[in-house]
């Protein structure tokens, strides 16, 4: 894992020690965003470099598919800003981006149709196409299923067809939304695999995940959220060993946080301690 460390909560700089984030490739800055009347974000401040894997974590309601939301495009902020190469978050820099959802969105036709679609959007034709739907295949293990109709395939099979899809379009920044959620040993581990073989690539990477597990084994940078806000960053070994906000704290051990006055759901009744 590289030297990365945070120090300032609120601010996920990916850069060693007393260091500040400089360019960064993505740049989050005070965004907030609201709905029914309900604050669902603040202030939130992320900064992503270029190359890093960076994960998001935190409760269930914490605001992270949101941000992710937010960063890609799909919805706009609020307040705040989200830069793209210091610059404004326009249509080409959307097109440097790639998203995978929890759940796979698949087109209703084959799985070489559905990359072949994916690749045409792109403006891709003819045998420079045809390579890298080949070399998906190939790098999905579901050549041997090229002809089948997508949605009929498995959860892990349909999951890594929509990350090679993605990554077929040879994104600068990929979006994960808890990707293996759901997926057997097996099927995580191969998403796994092409997640960081298209790390080493150069791919920048921006991970949801609740697991602990997999957040050690992908991971260099946290971002951890509780309640729409940024209560701590820093290496993922680092925060989740020796967290210093209670937020995170009551996560890794299992309680359900309440708030700065609560602490942490500890005693609640019928609790076996």
């Amino acid at each position: 894992m590289r030297d990365a460390a945070f120090d300032t909560p609120g601010v996920a700089s990916t850069m060693p020690h007393g260091q500040v984030a400089h360019n960064p490739l993505l740049d989050v800055r005070r965004l907030g965003f609201s709905a029914g009347g309900e604050k669902l974000l603040h202030d939130v401040d992320v900064a992503i470099r270029r190359g890093s894997r960076t994960l998001i974590m935190g409760p269930n309601g914490a605001g992270k598919s949101l941000l992710l939301r937010l960063m890609h495009g799909l919805l706009q902020p609020q307040e705040g800003a989200i830069l793209w190469q210091g610059g404004r978050m326009d249509a080409t820099a959307r097109r440097a981006q790639a998203m995978v959802f929890q759940r796979p969105v698949l087109l209703r036709r084959s799985v070489i149709a559905n990359l072949k679609f994916a690749l045409s959007v792109r403006g891709l034709r003819g045998n420079e196409r045809a390579e890298k739907i080949r070399t998906a295949l190939e790098t999905a293990g579901l050549s041997h299923l090229a002809r089948r109709p997508a949605r009929v395939l498995s959860g892990g099979e349909q999951q890594r067809l929509s990350l090679v899809r993605a990554l077929a379009c040879e994104p600068d920044l990929l979006f994960l939304d808890e990707p293996t959620a759901n997926l057997d040993p097996a099927s995580t581990a191969a998403i796994e695999t092409l997640i960081l073989e298209a790390n080493a690539r150069g791919v920048t990477i921006v991970l949801v995940t609740h697991d602990a597990g997999q957040a050690k084994r992908l991971g260099e940078d946290l971002v951890f959220l509780q309640d729409g806000t940024v209560v701590e960053t820093g290496p993922v070994e680092k925060v989740l060993a020796n967290p210093r906000s209670e937020p995170v704290r009551a996560w890794r051990d299992g309680r359900l946080y309440l708030g700065p006055n609560t602490q942490s759901l500890n005693n609640y009744p019928g609790r076996k301690n």
